[in-house]
């Protein structure tokens, strides 16, 4: 087999892998649908396109710390079945809303919240159920991979829900149709988390510590390592700032380039492209380092920057999958360095730390940046963001190299819940 993909020998992992695809390609069809029923719903205010991606986004802020110690402390194949059910709930209600003529802005915004919560709490059992999967020198392949799988759903989702909500009629109603699709989609995770053999899954002991004091121990952990701090600065300033195709695009796509849906949505399916080409060179990587992360991040806000000037939708289009290709770079790389360089029993908690750093910031950075596209106009939610991600990264290395250079360990060579 393939280096680059390696481990997909393992039964578990091919398994795991193929619900993951369906349940990603119906995920990124309800980005796609729920943003144009906003846009419908709302006049297309860019202002309310911002609120309900920074509501989704928000339980990652609020509810990190304690998903990650769900994670350390439950069966993370059980916390996945159990959150994808909880995902499929607020997905079936919106759509059912679309359909019948009823969806209210104020409906899709608590359903956000609602389904962000849910996803809160699944993502820090997700990306470290990764390394009970597979063994510890495929995990960095595994890690691209998973990023693959994920931009492989991105290359098809969103043009097929924008040929969809077109093919339907283009209303509220076609895009009700397409988010009942992705609420359907939730049942291939569910049932192939469930036929995985157990016997082969290598399941770290639970964390002992209970409530806040391990939620504490969590980010003591993470608060003595200056290398994890550095990868937690950089993804905040990319993902508040930069990481927001999902409502920039579209905003590009109407405002700038009076484009329709399918146009709009053909847009993330060219993002998709350099995605899946970026995480499938991580996947052959033989490790991820600071250096890649840094370097990736500042490549990725200049990218960013200069998406933001281009004169036409055809030269935007062509500039998608660059967008792509350095976005999963810097994800794939910093997402990889924490997996590997963090210990098994306090993984949950870092990656959640993690997420919500990078995702978290999104309900800052999503609603300015909506603002900024209504007063100075959809080019400037780019030429900002992609500003002030390199701006802030270049800040994090030098406040590192100056406050917090210390010894980097690749393991911490004490766990965190037997710290005092």
């Amino acid at each position: 087999m393939s280096p680059t993909f390696r481990s997909l020998a393992n039964p578990n992992y091919r398994l795991y892998a193929a619900g993951g695809v369906v349940s990603n390609v119906g995920t990124w069809m309800q980005r796609v649908a729920q943003d144009w029923l906003v846009l419908l719903l709302s006049g297309n205010s860019a202002a309310a396109l911002g609120i309900t991606t920074g509501l989704q986004f928000l339980p990652f802020l609020l509810l990190g710390p304690f998903a990650g110690l769900l994670a350390d402390r439950l069966p993370k194949r059980r916390v996945l079945q159990l959150t994808n059910i909880s995902m499929a709930v607020p997905a079936l209600a919106l759509g059912v809303l679309a359909v019948t003529g009823t969806a209210e802005i104020w409906h899709v915004y608590v359903l956000a919240l609602v389904l962000g919560i849910a996803s809160a709490f699944g993502s820090p059992a997700r990306h470290a159920f990764v390394s009970e999967m597979v063994e510890p020198e495929d995990l960095t392949n595994a890690v691209g991979l998973n990023s693959a799988s994920f931009n492989a759903a991105r290359l098809v989702g969103p043009g097929l829900a924008g040929v969809l909500i077109a093919g339907l009629g283009g209303g509220e109603v076609a895009t009700g149709w397409v988010i009942l699709v992705n609420a359907l989609t939730y049942a291939a995770p569910v049932l192939t988390l469930q036929r995985l053999d157990a016997s082969r899954l290598a399941v770290p002991a639970p964390v002992a510590a209970k409530g806040l004091r391990a939620v504490r121990e969590g980010i003591g952990y993470v608060r003595r390592r200056s290398d994890l701090l550095l990868v937690l600065a950089v993804v905040f300033f990319a993902g508040t700032f930069g990481l927001n195709f999902q409502m920039t695009s579209a905003l590009m796509a109407t405002e700038v380039f009076g484009k329709g849906s399918t146009e709009y949505g053909l847009l993330g399916s060219f993002l998709a492209v350099g995605s899946l080409a970026g995480s499938l060179v991580a996947a052959r990587r033989a490790e991820f380092t600071l250096r890649t992360v840094v370097v990736s991040a500042v490549v990725f806000g200049a990218a960013v920057t200069v998406a933001g000037a281009l004169p036409t939708y055809t030269t935007f289009a062509l500039m998608c999958p660059v967008l792509g290709v350095t976005a999963l770079t810097l994800i794939t790389s910093a997402n990889g360095y924490m997996q590997v360089n963090t210990h098994a029993e306090v993984r949950g908690r870092a990656m959640a730390l993690y997420l919500m750093v990078m995702m978290g910031g999104t309900p800052l950075g999503a609603p300015l940046l909506g603002w900024v596209g209504e007063v100075l106009g959809a080019r400037w939610t780019l030429l900002l963001g992609g500003g002030v991600t390199v701006v802030g990264v270049v800040a994090a290395v030098g406040v590192r190299w100056l406050l917090l250079r210390r010894p980097v360990p690749r393991f911490d060579p004490v766990v965190a819940n037997r710290v005092a």
